[in-house]
């Protein structure tokens, strides 16, 4: 009998699977399951995204990208960045086209990170940081956010766990699970520290164009002095409900940006063809198809907010992505408990808080990229749930 664990990676042994997917291969074996867990939108690719797709597959444009990404589509994002956020890059050197946002974290973090260096994650957040911070053998620092702040990340905060391995700051806003979104004030905080403690960060804004109200996401980057000391993330999965297509990309100091390609070359190589025309075509004429999708998301965010604060799991208003945070505290449940015993008794997934680190714990999250429809019936079989507690 082999011993497969004595040649598995240490790291790779350590690391927890995803909470996130176990709820949702629990409830795609189940009948009748309504399922908030995953962040998909619900909406197909635009059509003349697809359409472009599809023209270059019919013209046989099927051959390896450069290893950045093609030229064009560089261009259109440097454009994009410059468009939207004020941030000028250059094509040549200051991107690189990944496959998908979650290959631009790895690269990043394994370009950085050297055994022993710490990473600040602030959590609530995204499953992936920590684990890809163990994987670069560096150490990962939890900063807890506070449902009382929003779950925005404070400066007092930061500056309590910097210490002189601190090496990487990484911002999740706005944020997956919590809907936190940071202000300018907020980030202007954060940009002096990480400028008096020379800190780098790396900045996940794949929910960027996916904020409410007047106030607009603030790209951290566009802050006086840190485009030097930032990289930042984003793609085109929840901008343009092409998550299928798998492409995101990375955009920052040449200096940082080269070190992250060469690894793209080794590991990946090139970033799907096709994608990248759909993605090229999605810049140049899609802004009104996310402005169509996120006024259809906040029509959503406000229904949901409203039923869940009705039927008792009161939550703050999110400022941006897809997600709410609900608190269980008046179901004197844990989350796990919560969310196992209201998948088997009604049917509804959503994704226990403690996936997205400890201080997740004593909420759940709950995705509203879904129909008006699905939406409404989970939160009639919730309410049936929550009053038989």
């Amino acid at each position: 009998m082999i011993d497969y664990r004595s040649f598995l990676n240490r790291e790779v042994q350590e690391i927890k699977p995803s909470g996130i997917r176990r709820f949702f291969d629990i409830a795609s074996e189940m009948d009748n399951v309504i399922s908030l867990s995953i962040g998909e939108p619900d909406f197909s690719t635009p059509y003349h995204v697809r359409q472009e797709g599809i023209r270059t597959l019919e013209q046989g444009k099927t051959w390896y990208s450069p290893n950045r990404g093609f030229m064009e589509l560089r261009e259109e994002i440097c454009r994009w960045m410059g468009r939207r956020y004020g941030v000028e890059y250059s094509p040549k050197d200051d991107v690189l086209v990944t496959v998908g946002g979650s290959e631009a974290l790895d690269m990043c973090i394994r370009s950085l990170v050297s055994p022993g260096d710490e990473v600040l994650i602030p959590e609530p957040s995204f499953v992936c940081y920590v684990p890809l911070t163990q994987m670069a053998r560096g150490v990962p620092v939890v900063i807890e956010t506070k449902a009382e702040d929003h779950f925005r990340l404070t400066a007092q905060a930061l500056r309590e766990k910097i210490t002189p391995k601190t090496k990487l700051l990484i911002l999740p806003y706005p944020n997956n699970p919590t809907g936190a979104v940071m202000r300018r004030e907020d980030l202007e905080a954060i940009a002096q520290v990480v400028e008096e403690k020379n800190l780098l960060v790396l900045s996940d804004e794949i929910y960027g164009e996916l904020t409410y109200g007047h106030q607009r996401h603030v790209c951290f980057a566009s802050l006086p002095g840190m485009r030097e000391r930032t990289i930042v993330v984003n793609g085109f999965s929840k901008m343009f409900a092409m998550t299928g297509w798998r492409l995101g990309f990375a955009v920052g100091p040449r200096e940082l940006i080269g070190p992250m390609t060469k690894l793209h070359q080794y590991a990946i190589m090139s970033a799907p063809t096709t994608a990248q025309y759909a993605a090229t075509e999605a810049l140049r004429n899609g802004d009104g198809d996310i402005e169509y999708m996120r006024e259809q998301y906040d029509m959503r965010r406000r229904l949901i907010v409203d039923g869940l604060n009705r039927i008792g799991l009161p939550c703050f208003e999110p400022e941006g992505a897809f997600y709410v945070f609900p608190s269980l505290a008046k179901t004197g449940m844990d989350s796990e408990t919560f969310c196992e015993r209201l998948l088997q008794e009604e049917r509804v997934a959503v994704v226990p808080g403690s996936a997205f680190g400890d201080c997740g714990e004593g909420f759940v999250r709950i995705s509203y990229c879904y129909s008006i429809k699905h939406i409404t019936e989970a939160l009639r079989r919730m309410e049936r749930f929550v009053n038989r507690l």
